[in-house]
């Protein structure tokens, strides 16, 4: 929490001194349904938005609207000029196809990073992506702000999404760390893990990865959030990562909580992709106006 506070601060800063030049970053989220967790990280986005002076748009659909109204949402945005970043929070609902609607968002207003181009990109040995998911450029940004030198490093990747496990590979590959992708059909899980100096958790299971599974002195990065029974809470349950974290943390160097480790850095690197985005659309040049018939 405390170094994704750091980098909201950093940003809203840069934020006020773009206002200046009359650069002002906008961000839409559009939220489908009405999932409480999605509505959760929707109103998490909009609130660190308004904290660091990133104007918000927002469209929240029902969960029976039609893949082609969502389409025209996403199409709407994109011809907004005063729209630098598109997020369509998922998951969305089973009849709408998810391919569909990321394809659809514009490769320059991607913020998200999900974009084929952009993972594309980020697989390809001399080719930048224009954005890089959030969640894995939260976990590498996490490791560059507590020390972590990862050329050379033997890491671990839990995980195999295009959205964490994918991209997070990718990231660690490009600064010269050794990797292994590991997933649920991992033959030799705990072995994996073992040998692993960075570690990270993305596998979406609740306290999958064992305290023991920790190498000495590794350090973990925990993507994971899970609810768990819990009588002791009101609710009934708990959030906990994909790692046994207070077993771990006798044997780890440095880990990530969970709740509020990787979920506000997460948030950060969002922020961090709209401002980019408003400073890139800034420094285009203008296209020629139509010519009159």
């Amino acid at each position: 929490k405390a170094t994704a506070a750091q980098i909201r601060q950093e940003i809203k800063q840069e934020v006020e001194a773009l206002a200046q030049k009359n650069i002002f970053p906008g961000l839409a989220v559009v939220l489908v349904g009405e999932r409480p967790d999605s509505a959760v990280y929707v109103r998490n986005k909009k609130k660190a938005c308004e904290e660091v002076g990133v104007k918000s748009f927002s469209v929240d659909l029902p969960a029976d609207v039609s893949e082609a109204d969502l389409l025209k949402v996403v199409t709407d945005f994109n011809d907004n000029p005063e729209v630098h970043g598109i997020l369509v929070q998922l998951p969305l609902p089973d009849h709408i196809n998810e391919h569909h609607i990321l394809d659809a968002v514009s490769l320059e207003k991607d913020v998200d990073g999900f974009h084929p181009n952009n993972l594309g990109c980020l697989a390809m040995k001399g080719r930048d992506p224009m954005f890089v998911a959030c969640t894995p450029k939260g976990c590498i940004e996490l490791l560059d702000r507590s020390g972590v030198d990862i050329a050379g490093k033997h890491a671990v990747v839990i995980g195999r999404s295009s959205t964490v496990g994918i991209p997070a590979a990718h990231l660690l590959l490009n600064r010269n760390a050794t990797v292994v992708i590991c997933h649920s059909r991992t033959a030799d899980l705990p072995e994996q893990v073992r040998r692993a100096d960075i570690v990270i958790a993305a596998i979406g299971r609740a306290q999958m990865v064992k305290g023991d599974w920790i190498k000495p002195g590794a350090v973990v990065i925990d993507v994971g959030i899970n609810s768990i029974p819990d009588d002791t809470k009101k609710s009934g349950q708990r959030l906990v990562g994909d790692v046994e974290f207070e077993e771990a943390k006798n044997n780890a160097s440095l880990i990530t909580p969970v709740p509020g480790g990787v979920g506000p850095m997460t948030i950060a690197m969002l922020l961090r992709n709209a401002v980019d985005s408003a400073i890139r659309f800034s420094e285009a040049p203008a296209k020629p106006a139509a010519k009159s018939m």
